[in-house]
């Protein structure tokens, strides 16, 4: 069958979780033998997120071919297994980048560049390119809030594709918020009346309609709504508020939301095998025990800064069926304050990624009281670094070793790539003005030392993990490090750049320069993070 679009708006307010319901509505369509691919429209001039700060926008997400892109791309990869590309997260910045260029080499034949038909057609691309040919659907996030200027160009388009392409092939849904209002003591359908009119004032009539919610609405409240939003009642679907956010796709299913997408477009299914989603949720809802693993990083202030992460360590915990307690703990404190009296107790360390100096010494802290406790550490890329740079200065008697990225430095054994290593080595990436440089950007294989801990948690010597840094751990201090106690167990396949250390004679001492969280799924746990989880239920099990 010809592919179909359902393309996802928000209104009245942000944050309602368009990503989670665009991964949820996927993953339903996927339980449902379809075969299903999802993207992220962005309003913001950035190219991608990749210059911007996490505290601001959350984390980066990296795809396998090395896009930096926004973090519900790790919603969708997560919720369906279908791993994302860089065809798949869209921006306004990249929007102009591509008709500015096309200008500037004469493309449009010296017409006047408008945003229509000009960036409207080029969404219109965008929305259709880089796809199998195959898929059933293609949901499309369209970001920001009905009404936002930013969102106007992507909206004008997809109503364009609506005409293009016919009802027949395109669906448009709509996230809204009915708030319950505790003076009045009931819940108002008025914002999605207007957010809805405003979308009707740019040519769009939702399809369906989405209303998040904190308590059933009353059924004269759904008639209400679809009355005024000239709407089947059918089609409003509420979402309620759950407890964990992988109870959301059994959520909505309840409501019927899968169910109405399908009879839009005339399609005869089975019901869908929801059992792993329903197991997911028996696991997360009833643990047989708790461990506690303290986080030591540097964007606690915003926790969507580590989303994969957070999901991942749930992951961990879903596998071992446990309840995964985090501790978010900012570095700098270790700076100011003895490290033992936030971490004594704790079953796990865990030092995530992160860039600059700020922080450092805090993470090196961090890494020194695992070590020295006998606590489980995982250190993931500057984790990993700062594990190497406190093992060179308290086992290898290198006390002035640190990272090329803070400054000079007596002992580098961590630098800038360029600076030691071959350059087939490295993926060249042009982030732009004074950030221009080297990266690695995406998913690199890696090898592993038969018989360490790595290879037996991987069941493999061979890897391909995705990464995103500049600076690498210098293989020059390799032999010093190794004869110390800490194996580079990982290396890339010419053996120039350590991907993963392990301490064999610690309970539980990983770093990877690698970001493993970014490949973990409910369903499929990464096997570091349940390991790690793993070996934090032992280690409690020893207090």
């Amino acid at each position: 069958m010809a592919t179909r679009f359902i393309f996802i708006t928000g209104g009245v307010v942000s944050s309602l979780g368009k990503g989670l319901s665009a991964a949820a509505l996927g993953a339903l369509l996927q339980a449902r033998g379809f075969k299903v691919r999802l993207r992220k429209f962005d309003p913001y001039l950035n190219v991608d997120p990749g210059t911007m700060s996490p505290t601001q926008h959350g984390e980066v997400f990296v795809t396998d071919d090395g896009a930096e892109t926004d973090l519900d791309l790790g919603h969708y990869e997560r919720y369906t297994g279908v791993a994302a590309r860089r065809s798949d997260s869209v921006t306004t910045g990249k929007i102009y980048s591509t008709v500015i260029g096309r200008e500037r080499r004469g493309e449009y034949l010296g017409a006047t560049v408008q945003v229509i038909p000009h960036v409207t057609d080029t969404i219109k691309e965008f929305v259709q390119a880089g796809l199998d040919g195959d898929e059933d659907f293609v949901l499309c996030e369209i970001g920001g809030t009905v009404g936002d200027i930013e969102s106007l160009p992507f909206l004008e388009a997809i109503r364009q594709l609506g005409n293009d392409l016919g009802r027949a092939r395109t669906l448009f849904i709509h996230l809204t918020l009915v708030p319950w209002i505790p003076s009045a003591g009931e819940l108002k359908t008025k914002p999605t009346q207007h957010s809805v009119k405003e979308l009707l004032g740019l040519g769009i009539q939702p399809d369906i309609l989405l209303c998040r919610c904190d308590r059933p609405i009353p059924e004269s409240q759904r008639r209400k709504i679809a009355l005024f939003c000239n709407i089947r009642e059918s089609r409003v679907i509420q979402a309620l508020d759950v407890d964990t956010i992988y109870a959301v796709p059994l959520a909505y299913h309840a409501e019927g939301y899968d169910r109405e997408v399908c009879a839009y477009f005339g399609l005869e299914t089975a019901e869908p095998d929801l059992s792993r989603w329903q197991e997911i949720v028996a696991r997360v809802r009833q643990p047989e025990g708790e461990v506690s693993i303290a986080v030591v990083g540097k964007y606690t202030s915003l926790l969507d800064s580590y989303k994969s992460l957070a999901e991942a360590l749930a992951h961990g915990g879903i596998a071992n069926n446990v309840r995964v307690k985090l501790d978010w703990i900012d570095s700098e404190i270790f700076e100011k304050e003895d490290a033992v009296h936030h971490l004594e107790g704790v079953n796990g360390i865990l030092v995530p990624g992160g860039f600059g100096e700020r922080g450092a010494e805090g993470k090196i802290m961090a890494a020194r009281f695992a070590r020295e406790r006998k606590v489980p550490y995982f250190g993931i890329c500057f984790g990993m670094q700062m594990a190497v740079i406190e093992a060179a200065r308290h086992l290898a008697g290198l006390p002035k070793a640190g990272s090329t990225e803070f400054g000079p430095c007596e002992d580098p054994v961590v630098g800038l790539m360029t600076e030691w290593m071959r350059g087939n080595t490295l993926e060249k990436r042009e982030v732009g003005g004074d950030l221009g440089g080297t990266m690695r950007l995406g998913a690199y294989e890696a090898v592993l030392q038969p018989g360490s801990r790595v290879a037996a948690i991987y069941g493999s010597t061979r890897i391909s993990e995705r990464h995103r840094h500049r600076y690498e751990v210098n293989i020059g201090y390799k032999r010093r490090l190794e004869e110390h106690g800490l194996v580079f167990s990982g290396m890339s396949p010419d053996g120039v750049l350590p991907e993963i250390v392990e301490i064999p004679e610690h309970p539980w001492f990983i770093g990877v320069q690698f970001h493993p969280e970014l490949k973990s799924k409910p369903f499929e746990p990464h096997p570091l993070f349940t390991s790690f989880i793993k070996a934090a239920l032992d280690q409690s099990r020893l207090v």
